[in-house]
């Protein structure tokens, strides 16, 4: 392992740190005498009630401070988050989306990451093909839990095919070694039809249901596919037919782990049941929503929300009428919802206008992938109000961009209005289209 980088960026007033009298641009060498190479091992170290810092201060000198911190957090920011740099994916999976990305977009874009320390810390997903047995252990001594793993198949030779890696054949023995130490799990399947789907489908979720209950959720989605492909490995895309098969081939091993585990333990993406026009399962039938940041559950989930908070809305008169843009596949949802707000407050009004998804083209739908190119080319001219709200999943991280690297401010200025982004929230849906709050 390289030397780690631990400048220090930013310390938290009136913290632990603070008040030991680090600073901004001093850089930490070594915590109780160990050298940390990344922010899990920092963590790991500082996880004593005394803790002593060998701290290099700006003016070139060195200190040996040592605190009690009573198990909390230090106060401290790295200049860069990880401490160490971030590890890229290795594999060159045949459904990768990065891969389906059209040229000239921003480089930060086309960085694939597999980096468990993310996977931790930020919920990301990875595929455990970059580890070796040292770096396996080494998280099993911090007790790193849990860790999001694209699984996609059990099979090894499956697997490795699919990743286009020799050892990505490895997973589920790695993921035994984890359950065997109680560490705990959650696990993604990318479902591509008549690849890992129907009976390789139900050997990959016996083998992850044989781990609970450290596999604690399984999520299937389905292969997303835009029409940058050339030169890539055919795949279809799902129909309402295989849709709906999915979710009855799903929905009896659901009943069968609700039997033997008391849990359902696997959930379907959204899609499934929109590309099928199948019903949604209800809310609780989620389990407390374990996967929502994959898009399971994200309806059902805001339709609990919104069915309580419309409750709370005062019967009367308003005078309000805003726009919203949304993606193709929750339209006829969020126009719905408009729509009962409508009903129930006299004087609003709610344009809902779908999106389509021309910027990546193919079977791309969701909300989450819309363009501000698509947004201004599609609005331009047609919209009457003041404001226009959007899904806050189109634009990336806490930046205001749209995958496109277009700006809110850019859409703003070429549509004449204010961009309002609402996240997956019933009751902010309702706050932010009345511009009042609900009374709880």
């Amino acid at each position: 392992m390289r030397k780690a980088d631990t400048t220090i960026k930013y310390v938290e007033p009136d913290s632990i740190a603070f008040e030991a009298g680090i600073e901004p641009g001093d850089k930490l060498i070594t915590v109780n005498g160990h050298d940390f190479h990344d922010i899990l091992e920092y963590r790991y170290l500082t996880a004593e009630y005394e803790v002593t810092l060998e701290v290099l201060k700006k003016d070139g000198t060195t200190e040996m401070i040592t605190v009690e911190n009573d198990y909390e957090d230090l106060g401290i920011e790295f200049e860069e988050g990880l401490i160490d740099e971030a590890q890229s994916c290795r594999n060159k999976c045949i459904f990768c989306f990065i891969d389906l990305l059209p040229k000239g977009m921003r480089e930060t874009v086309y960085f694939k990451d597999d980096d468990t320390r993310l996977s931790f810390l930020q919920g990301n997903y990875v595929t455990l093909t970059n580890m070796s047995d040292e770096e396996i252990d080494r998280l099993i001594k911090m007790r790193v839990s849990p860790i999001n793993i694209s699984v996609h198949a059990t099979e090894p030779k499956l697997r490795e095919m699919m990743l286009n890696n020799r050892f990505a054949g490895k997973c589920y023995g790695i993921m035994k070694k984890f359950a065997e130490n109680d560490i705990y799990m959650n696990c993604q399947i990318v479902l591509c039809p008549g690849i890992n789907d129907g009976e390789h489908l139900k050997r990959s979720l016996t083998d992850l249901g044989n781990l609970f209950p450290y596999v604690n959720s399984i999520s299937v989605v389905p292969v997303g596919l835009t029409r940058y492909r050339e030169g890539l490995c055919k795949i279809e895309p799902f129909t309402a037919k295989t849709s709906r098969e999915t979710i009855e081939f799903v929905e009896k091993i659901q009943k069968d782990f609700l039997k033997k585990y008391g849990s359902r333990l696997v959930y379907l993406a959204d899609e499934f049941y929109i590309n099928a026009k199948m019903e949604m399962p209800l809310a609780e039938e989620y389990e407390g929503f374990p996967q929502i940041e994959n898009g399971v559950g994200l309806i059902a989930s805001m339709q609990e929300e919104f069915d309580s908070g419309l409750k709370l809305v005062e019967d009367k008169n308003r005078s309000r009428h805003i726009s919203i843009a949304t993606g193709e596949i929750s339209y006829d949802f969020i126009k719905t919802l408009s729509e009962r707000i409508e009903d129930k407050c006299g004087g609003v009004k709610i344009d809902v206008y779908a999106i389509k998804n021309n910027f990546f083209g193919g079977g791309v739908n969701v909300s989450g992938l819309v363009c501000g190119c698509d947004i201004i080319e599609q609005l331009k001219g047609k919209i009457t109000t003041d404001e226009l709200m959007i899904p806050h999943s189109m634009l990336r991280d806490d930046d205001n961009i749209f995958l496109d690297d277009t700006t809110v401010e850019d859409v703003e200025k070429e549509l004449s209005v204010k961009i309002t982004p609402i996240i997956n929230d019933g009751y902010e849906f309702i706050e932010k289209i009345l511009d009042e709050e609900l009374g709880f």
